[in-house]
């Protein structure tokens, strides 16, 4: 047996369950789960106390906590709802986010806070999609003109931030030309690859097995799941691609080849389960862990720059949203200029990629991922304060599900 220890991993997991128990025992910290996991990693990582390290199995099962995050994120996009002018809003609101990033980018690369702009300007251009969702549905705004434009924008801005990065700060090496021809093979394997799958799924006989096998410890479908997430990784691997591209992509072709689930009604149940029960909250507590947060609070002028990114962050993906207030109003673009801006997962994987290839400093990541923890807490609940009048719910309806969205933002249920 090789000499590998799993104390560190065991104090990971704990964090990992108590988070969570912590807020449900205690409603009054309406907080995300994840920020609490990520809090709690730093209390306890390297840079602080010192009592938990980022060994070999934590390294591990945070990789595919983060592969299984960005699968779940590419299983929420609903393609067939991605069409005509919601579409055509998004696109174009996607573009003023880079460009407002950019812009964001320069002075703050004047400044010396970063060493590229345009990875900056990628960082601030995701949406967190699984917190997005969630806190429409509880302002009863999932399938109405704010909900769709939300949605539309959060998924654009999830699939495009992922696809740019890997397209150019992939870790993997090559020019951006060798990498945009490697997306291109890419994707066409990742079209066939959907398309056989598609096609399998409407076989007769191997439907009739995967219902029958889907339940029993065979757990069939997850395990095809699995299996696609992990081909689609290593494919991306082996094409000098970011891995988390391939994640994402999974994600979404099960998404779009998973139209008519009466058969499975668990399936997504399931793969929820594996992946906010065990392998993405160890995903971001380790982010805790490896985040320096000593660095920034030892420096005044380093810590200056959260309320800062936070500034660029919002106008970033806010500003976009009011391409539609015409069509939604004041009071609901602002909502969801709100929910657009808030942002973590992606954060944190898009600094873990600056610190690895050099373009970002340790501080500026920290800074980034503290100006994500921020959007996170304030944006959602003040767009669900925006967006409850206009329903006028029964009073005291929303005080329990206003708990929701914090519960089962990314570390609990996201995503970009």
């Amino acid at each position: 047996m090789p000499d590998v220890h799993f104390t560190n991993l065991f104090a990971v997991a704990l964090v990992a369950l108590v988070a969570p128990l912590l807020l449900g025992l205690v409603p009054a910290l309406r907080i995300p789960a994840v920020v609490l996991e990520i809090v709690v990693g730093i209390a306890l990582g390297p840079h602080a106390l010192g009592l938990v390290d980022v060994d070999l199995p934590v390294q591990i099962v945070a990789l595919l906590g983060l592969g299984f995050l960005l699968f779940l994120a590419g299983l929420e996009i609903d393609v067939h709802r991605l069409r005509g002018r919601v579409l055509r809003m998004a696109l174009l609101g996607y573009l003023i986010t880079l460009a407002l990033g950019g812009l964001a980018g320069a002075g703050f690369s004047a400044a010396g806070w970063v060493h590229s702009p345009y990875l900056l300007a990628v960082t601030l251009s995701a949406t967190s999609l699984g917190l997005v969702v969630p806190v429409l549905k509880d302002a009863g705004q999932v399938d109405g003109q704010v909900g769709q434009s939300t949605i539309a924008a959060a998924s654009i801005a999830d699939f495009a931030a992922v696809l740019v990065l890997s397209l150019l700060f992939s870790t993997e090496g090559g020019s951006a030309g060798e990498r945009l021809v490697m997306v291109a093979l890419f994707a066409i394997l990742v079209a066939v690859a959907g398309f056989a799958v598609s096609t399998a799924g409407r076989s007769q006989r191997i439907g009739a097995a995967l219902v029958r096998l889907q339940d029993t410890t065979a757990e069939i479908r997850v395990r095809a799941a699995v299996v696609l997430l992990v081909a689609f990784v290593a494919l991306a691997e082996r094409f000098g691609l970011e891995t988390i591209l391939g994640a994402f992509l999974a994600g979404a072709v099960v998404g779009l080849v998973d139209r008519d689930s009466t058969s499975h009604p668990q399936f997504r149940v399931k793969l929820a389960a594996l992946g906010y029960g065990f392998l993405i909250p160890v995903f971001f507590v380790t982010s805790g862990l490896r985040l320096d947060l000593g660095g920034l609070l030892a420096d005044p002028t380093a810590l200056l720059r959260v309320p800062l990114f936070l500034v660029a962050l919002l106008v970033a993906r806010g500003v976009p949203a009011y391409l539609s207030i015409r069509t939604l109003g004041p009071r609901a673009t602002s909502a969801v200029a709100l929910l657009q801006a808030t942002s973590l997962p992606f954060i944190v994987t898009a600094t873990q990629i600056g610190v690895t290839t050099g373009l970002m400093s340790a501080v500026t990541a920290a800074a980034l991922t503290c100006a994500g923890l921020v959007s996170v807490l304030i944006f959602p609940a003040a767009a669900l304060v925006l967006l409850k009048p206009a329903n006028r719910p029964p009073a005291g309806a929303g005080q329990e599900l206003a708990h929701k969205p914090s519960g089962r933002s990314e570390g609990d249920r996201d995503n970009g």
